[in-house]
């Protein structure tokens, strides 16, 4: 495992020991998880965009959806509901 040192205000400093307490759970391990959390939804964020930019890029294309199928998959949803 790798360290990081990272300053805290005294506030913040200050809540992270109150929430470690009330979970009973070490300052490090809220931070770290935290960390991960905004990692993942970041991640998260950045395909989606890319995603996106893909989809855009491709509307109206030969990598486009077949409009029969986009069709199709209208009907069926709307059928299902």
């Amino acid at each position: 495992m790798k360290h990081v040192h990272l300053p805290l205000s005294e506030p913040v400093h200050r809540a992270l020991m109150d929430a470690a307490r009330v979970r009973g759970q070490s300052a490090t391990t809220l931070v770290r998880e935290a960390i991960e959390t905004w990692l993942q939804d970041w991640q998260e964020q950045q395909l989606n965009a890319e995603l996106d930019a893909y989809i855009a890029a491709e509307a109206g294309g030969p990598n486009d959806l077949d409009p029969l199928l986009a069709q199709a998959s209208e009907e069926h949803l709307l059928e299902t509901r």
